[in-house]
């Protein structure tokens, strides 16, 4: 089987021979051959032991292909004519995020500016004025307005530029350690001047200046911890691993380097990393993404690493993923550039009108006396005509509108971002707006995808419950706690205690259909990260990630701590009669008031709390010592059975008379911290640490002993935690033992103690075993809230992870002390396989164990009965499996994370042929992950089930409230989530968005047939509700749609009070073309729907469908790496920065801590952003058209030539300065309804949603109005001033005085808010206007050839007709308006208008309620400190 194994994959590599795909390098023999290095010591470090190669000729060259990889080799080693060739193609470690230099801003900026359509568009007017036949304006007058635009534009890059340039200079300019090789020693260089193949020394606390292959660390095992906070956000220390092979002891210095290095070229990928070392004898070393240190991380915990730099600069994986702000084009901006397009067709238009007519005005005259020279013919003047009036009516294109956007866009996020509501006081954070360009499509949500671990619930883990051994374990005083510290945080944080995920869901009528009911789980075990948040007065120096209060002092179950202390109990033994307690049938199942549990309950018992301590990735630190080295003596030969640790229990305790304490332990009084409650129930507390005793020789070949109990060798393998199979339990001898052992010459620990294993720290203190101080003093680093919740709880029970290496653990057990576990491989959580696993070597047994956790659903698949022994050990494990998964089941109806434990024991000679197969895949370049899987997967099969995890993710604070909240607000909420459907079901119906009249639909099916029939069946039983719903509302009288508030739109076909649950193959099913139309059909039906062990891709493609084929306004929102396509996908993304670090903000539009803000953020924010930009856009329209008519009516009595009848400069301004600011202070403080009223009213937003503010009939509207006010703006003033002599100056006078007027006035009407502010800019504007109109018309006498505006404009302001024309045209103009919007509001408000009249109506009432609102919350706040109040419960604000 081996060789077919390795034949299968190298005839996969010769069919794939093209060599364009990659680069690749495959053994000669399928064995892995020993190098001519020092082989790194245990079996991980023979697993990296690279392969030898060599050709077909015995060259032993490498097939390389140049396309796809890259050779390093040292800068200053002995390859220098290599290096000089490699170097010339790789960049420098400078960086350079400006994209400007005082050379090229100019020029560039220009030409980034232009791209845009509507700055080409003014150039082309610009340059077209230029043309003498059609020029309209003087030259320079037709350059201001796009001047203006374009340093306004340059001077905002040119601020963002330069802080960029400073943030550069000081990051280049940091100083590091480079090898010298002219003085052959480390010296102080800039980062900028590293270059790759530079040996780099860091300190601790030093932040690595490049991507540097790890080549020594000061670490005794090779190991250096990194933060990668500046890259990921992830506070807590990850470990990376010097390349396996190196001599460790002295430092690696250039000139001793005599390897290449080949990797991958760069690219953007942080978690992948492709490679191998070559020596110079050809043996090859794989490379990983555990032996590359990243630009931006700072080396922690490790005093000394050396590295060499493979990727400098823009090449390094941390400036390849370096982009800036995200730009999306927001619905409104679509909206827009169609009405943009709109506007130049009526340009177009009222253009051609004015050449047609310029033609047939010039036919009708014959010879006219006003033509002097050579005029061209009416058809050709009319062509001239055309473009000087598009030079004339350029205004009508609103060149101001895009930056106006820009600088309202701004204003609003400098507005959310600094809301109080919107910071998390905790954590110190605030939202962050990531995507400028969108905050308008905060208000036109329909659909909200969100994920549930962490983004409705806290994901802060904690142990709740746990079953073993099919023996379910409560943990009722831990339980109590948890309640206790909910009581407490809710009385710090001012609110009631949320309502948890335990609460019943029995309310629900559960109508469900299903196919093939699944209960399988899925959780994701992704990099995670928590800030401790332990409330010390003086906060430590470090705080470690995930171990808050809450998740450390976990509550002991009674009933398993007495079994645990059988460990250490030998008065039991002559309780029991003087038989051995420890061996029982494998078939008896210890009941629940057991004291001395059977021997493989107990086993199973170790092994599960083992197995908790050891499988992770945690990496143990203390704030006093920066870590924990575990010191391990030479390696003995192990013990191979119970029997012995129950021998060396007996010779260990022998000078011990006490009797067993009391089996009952009483709860933990309030006054006792659960620590203390701990120590109390392990009544024999922790036995001294021991190493085990040299055995006997051991038999040649399988290092068997002799069986002191007189049974076969082969039967005493069996162990804590190496069992193979129940059977074997069965058949061990009862005996005593002690006595045969001392008769055949067995060593005991009183004739041959073993050495002592202890904990060094790093300044050579030792931490014995029993040191229950310095065990209070470990911090865990771990990389998700799961890990942590889980070791945390392994401790309790006295089951203690001390310390950590690279090959080494250090555990402490009860009973046994502090155990060195060799770790042989670690295979990490990935969402294929669902599970995390480690191989070890036991300590006691020396048997190769595999340890694995994961989801419920992988491991009881992976979980199968024993294959040899009695049909009763087959019995009994079938009795475990259905015990545990009735336990799994009951643990997730209360809403717990459910996690399962299992185990492996594998032989020698198995775990030889995997390792070979696992050496391949490690040591592969192409195709590497696949091959790793496929490993991983050969390994974890018939695994012995151990027991489950309950853990408790509580949700967040005020989620119920802001899910009803965005329900009322005509908001149809999807939770897309990878968890168990129980506890998805829960935790829906604890949040509100199931009640407790909804009726489930479950789509669970086990083909894609019956999915189909089930979609078509669920539709049908959803008509036939929606129809009863409709027949009983007629009967009643009463408005149709059930609950629902009759202001709340229903979307089309919504029937309120079905909920679809599906499960993840489902989905995939309904996701297939021929299935998304039924499905599609059905969900909008539901009110939500909930779609459970959805994979990070479905999620994806759940919310593009319902976006492209609804064409809908779509949200995301989620805290982890599993939600970041789901967040890309969606119209609006928004990432929670909490306990799973920065993937799903880095990649979102918005960042929030906490769900709750989301309320806010959309139903207040969304609302007032989409409102006040859509009603300022639809302003500017209005004002350029109703201005621009002006000119337009003024043709018709000046023959079409062009004409105006306003000074240019006036003209020109009039947009650009004299009405710019107005519509900037309307866009970003116009408030149509209160924050409170919003908030408390949430059927707004829905009302907004349907009754839209910018839609093309409100555009056309507008646009006939500017039409109108523009005929009266213009032919008023034309008929008070008929017949007279007035000039064509003194005619346009009042006519852009009206129209100032009038425009001003007019936003005055639209506003709902009128402040100083308002004010002020209003009468600024005025101001402003006559202020330039007067000194032009005093000073201006040849500056606007051929015209003469002197003493126009003075005259005009001394004329009593100028302002009654002025007042007259103003009224006249804005009365339709004031009218239309009176009418409309009495006699068919809208509901924002009903809720803004309601406030005005009554201020003094509405006050009043709120000052009383007011100072009953301020009696509460005071009230948090002291004793309960008796008052009644606060009223909610009006």
């Amino acid at each position: 089987m081996e060789q077919l194994h390795w034949a299968r994959h190298r005839c996969g590599q010769l069919l794939a021979a093209d060599v364009s795909r990659g680069w690749y390098s495959s053994p000669g023999d399928p064995l892995p051959a020993k190098g001519s290095l020092e082989p790194h010591p245990g079996a991980r470090g023979s697993a990296q032991r690279s392969l030898e190669h060599s050709g077909p000729g015995g060259s032993g060259s490498p097939q390389r292909f140049g396309a796809k990889r890259r050779t390093v080799v040292a800068r200053h080693g002995p390859y220098q004519a290599e290096y000089r060739s490699i170097s010339k193609g790789c960049q420098g470690n400078s960086i350079r995020t400006t994209k400007y230099n005082l050379l090229s801003f100019i020029p560039m900026n220009l030409f980034q500016q232009f791209h845009r359509a509507a700055n080409l568009y003014f150039l082309f007017l610009v340059l077209l004025n230029w043309v003498p036949v059609v020029e309209a304006f003087q030259k320079e007058i037709t350059m201001i307005p796009l001047a203006v635009v374009l340093a306004v534009i340059a001077i905002k890059d040119a601020l963002e530029d330069y802080r960029r340039f400073l943030f550069d200079k000081k990051v280049n300019n940091n100083v590091v350690c480079v090898y010298s090789g002219e003085q052959k020693c480390y010296v102080a260089q800039r980062w900028q001047d590293v270059r790759v193949g530079d040996f780099v020394r860091l300190s601790c606390n030093e932040i690595i200046p490049a991507d540097m292959l790890l080549l020594y660390s000061s670490d005794p095992h090779g190991v250096c911890y990194i933060e990668t906070a500046n890259l990921d956000g992830e506070t807590n220390l990850k470990q990376r691993q010097v390349v396996a092979d190196l001599p460790q002891g002295t430092e690696v210095t250039p000139e001793s380097f005599h390897s290449h290095i080949e990797c991958e070229n760069p690219n953007d990928d942080l978690s992948r990393f492709k490679g191998y070392m070559e020596h110079p004898n050809k043996v090859r070393v794989g490379l990983h993404m555990n032996n590359l240190l990243l630009r931006s991380c700072t080396v922690r915990n490790t005093e000394t690493v050396v590295g060499m730099v493979v990727y400098a600069g823009h090449e390094t994986k941390a400036m390849k993923n370096n982009s800036g702000p995200r730009y999306k084009r927001s619905q409104l901006e679509r909206r827009l550039n169609m009405d943009v397009l709109w506007c130049v067709v009526l340009l177009f238009l009222m253009c051609f009108v004015a050449a047609v007519g310029h033609g047939l005005w010039l036919r009708q005259w014959k010879d006219p006396i006003f033509l002097v020279g050579d005029e061209p013919p009416p058809a050709l003047a009319g062509f001239y005509v055309f473009w000087t009036m598009i030079i004339v009516l350029q205004v009508l294109i609103p060149i101001s509108l895009y930056v106006s956007i820009e600088i309202v866009k701004l204003g609003q996020i400098y507005f959310i971002q600094n809301d109080v509501d919107l910071y998390n006081e905790p954590l110190d954070t605030r939202i962050q707006c990531r995507a400028l360009n969108i905050t308008e499509d905060l208000g036109q949500v329909q659909y909200l995808f969100s994920d549930k671990t962490g983004t409705l619930t806290e994901n802060k883990m904690v142990f709740r419950r746990c079953t073993i051994y099919g023996v379910e374990y409560p943990h009722l005083d831990n339980a109590r706690r948890l309640e206790v510290y909910e009581a407490e945080e809710s009385e710090a944080q001012g609110r009631s205690p949320t309502l948890r995920s335990g609460c019943s869901v029995k309310s629900l009528s559960c109508r469900s259909l299903s196919c093939n009911r699944s209960s399988v789980s899925l959780h994701t075990l992704t990099n995670e990260e928590e800030a401790d948040d332990e409330h010390g007065h003086q906060p430590p120096p470090r705080t470690s990630a995930f171990c808050s209060r809450m998740a450390k002092e976990v509550v002991p179950d009674p009933l398993l701590v007495r079994k645990l202390n059988c460990l250490s109990s030998p008065p039991l033994l002559a309780l029991s009669g003087g038989s051995s307690p420890w061996v029982a049938p494998p078939t008896s199942v210890a009941p629940p008031t057991s004291v001395a549990p059977p021997s493989l309950e107990l086993t199973y018992i170790v092994d599960f709390f083992m197995a908790l301590a050891i499988c992770n990735s945690v990496v143990v630190s203390s704030p006093s010592q920066p870590r924990h080295v575990v010191q391990v003596p030479e390696a003995k030969t192990p013990l191979r059975s119970l029997e012995d640790i129950k021998l060396m229990f007996l010779s260990h305790f022998s000078s011990l008379s006490t009797t067993m304490s009391s089996a009952a332990a009483a709860p933990p009084q309030d006054n006792e911290s659960p620590h203390s409650f701990t120590r109390r129930l392990f009544t024999w507390g922790k036995a001294a640490s021991f190493s085990p005793a040299t055995p006997p020789p051991i038999a040649a070949g399988r290092g068997e002993r002799p069986d002191p109990t007189g049974t076969e060798p082969g039967e005493l393998e069996a162990s804590i935690l190496g069992s193979k199979s129940s059977a074997l339990q069965e058949e061990r001898n009862d005996g005593d033992g002690e006595e045969d052992d001392e008769e055949e010459g067995w060593p005991t620990e009183d004739d041959a103690p073993g050495e002592r294993v202890d904990v060094v720290s790093g300044d050579g203190s030792s931490a014995s075993g029993a040191d229950a101080s310095a065990d209070d003093q470990l911090l865990y680093e771990a990389e998700s809230p799961d890990e942590a919740a889980l070791v945390h709880a392994a401790r309790a029970y006295r089951c203690t992870l001390r310390a950590r290496s690279a090959e080494r653990l250090l555990v402490d057990l009860p009973g046994m002390g502090c155990l060195a576990v060799q770790l042989l491989h670690i295979l990490p959580f990935d969402s294929c396989r669902k599970r995390m696993s480690v191989v070890v070597r036991h300590p006691l047994t020396g048997q190769v164990v595999v340890y694995t956790k994961g989801a419920d659903s992988v491991i009881m698949e992976l979980a199968e009965a024993p294959t040899q022994g009695r049909e009763q050990a087959a019995e009994a494990y079938a009795h475990i499996r259905d015990q545990t998964q009735r336990h799994l089941d009951s643990y997730a109806r209360e809403g717990l994370r459910t996690l399962c434990i299992a185990k492996k024991v594998m032989e020698e000679e198995d775990y030889e042929l995997w390792l070979k197969r696992h050496v391949f895949a490690e040591t592969s370049i192409e195709n590497r992950e696949e091959l790793l899987l496929e490993s991983a997967q050969n390994l974890e099969t018939n695994l012995t089930l151990l027991g489950a995890t309950g853990i408790v993710d509580r949700l967040q604070e005020e989620v119920p409230e802001t899910i009803e909240a965005l329900q009322k607000a005509g908001v149809k909420v999807w939770v897309l989530t990878g968890d168990k459907q129980e506890t998805a079901v829960n935790i829906a119906c604890a949040c509100k968005l199931l009640q407790a009249n909804d009726q489930l639909l479950t789509a669970n099916c086990g083909s894609k047939d019956a999915c189909a029939a089930l979609l078509q069946d669920l539709i049908v039983e959803v008509e036939r509700g929606r129809v009863k719903s409709l027949t009983a509302a007629r009967e009643e009288g009463a408005e149709p749609g059930g609950g629902r508030t009759p202001t709340m739109p229903t979307l089309a076909g919504g029937a309120a009070g079905f909920t679809l649950v599906m499960d993840g193959r489902t989905l995939g099913w309904a996701l297939q073309e021929d299935l998304k139309e039924a499905f599609l059909e059905l969900s909008g039906r539901c009110k939500a729907v909930i779609c459970c062990r959805s994979t990070p891709l479905q999620k994806s493609q759940v919310v593009r469908l319902v976006r492209d084929h609804l064409k809908v306004m779509t949200l995301a929102i989620g805290d982890g790496a599993n939600d970041v396509s789901m967040i890309q996908v969606a119209d609006v993304g928004i990432g929670i920065s909490g306990q799973e670090g920065m993937q799903a903000v880095m990649s979102s539009d918005f960042a929030i801590s906490r769900f709750k803000h989301l309320r806010k953020l959309l139903l207040v924010h969304g609302h007032w952003c989409y409102a006040r930009l859509a009603n300022m856009i639809l302003y500017f329209f209005y004002k350029n058209v109703m201005y621009v008519n002006l000119l337009f009516w003024y043709q018709f009595f000046c023959g079409f030539s062009g004409s105006v009848m306003i000074n240019a400069w006036v003209l020109i301004l009039f947009n650009l300065l004299f009405t710019s600011v107005p519509p900037l202070i309307y866009g970003v403080l116009d408030r149509d309804v209160s924050a409170q009223t919003l908030m408390t009213l949430p059927q707004l937003y829905g009302a907004g949603n349907t009754h839209k503010v910018y839609v093309p009939s409100t555009f056309w509207l507008t646009i006939l109005d500017a039409f109108y006010q523009s005929l009266v703006c213009f032919f008023v003033p034309y008929c008070a001033y008929a017949g007279s002599d007035v000039g064509v100056l003194a005619f346009g006078s009042p006519i852009n005085t009206s129209a100032l007027f009038i425009i001003l006035l007019h936003q005055v009407i639209e506003s709902r808010t009128l402040t100083w502010i308002h004010a002020s800019v209003l009468l600024g504007s005025g101001g402003l206007y006559f202020a330039f109109v007067v000194v032009f018309s005093v000073s201006c006498v040849s500056c606007s050839p051929p015209t003469n505006p002197l003493g126009v404009e003075t005259l005009q302001l001394t004329q009593p007709l100028f302002y009654l024309v002025c007042v007259l045209t103003t009224v006249i103009a804005l009365l339709p308006r004031v009218v239309f919007r009176a009418v409309l509001n009495s006699v068919c408000p809208s509901s924002v208008t009903r809720a803004f009249l309601r406030e005005r109506a009554e201020p003094a009432a509405y006050a009043r309620r709120m000052q009383r609102w007011n100072q009953a919350h301020s009696r509460a706040h005071r009230a948090r400190g002291g004793p309960p109040r008796t008052t009644g419960p606060l009223q909610s604000p009006p």
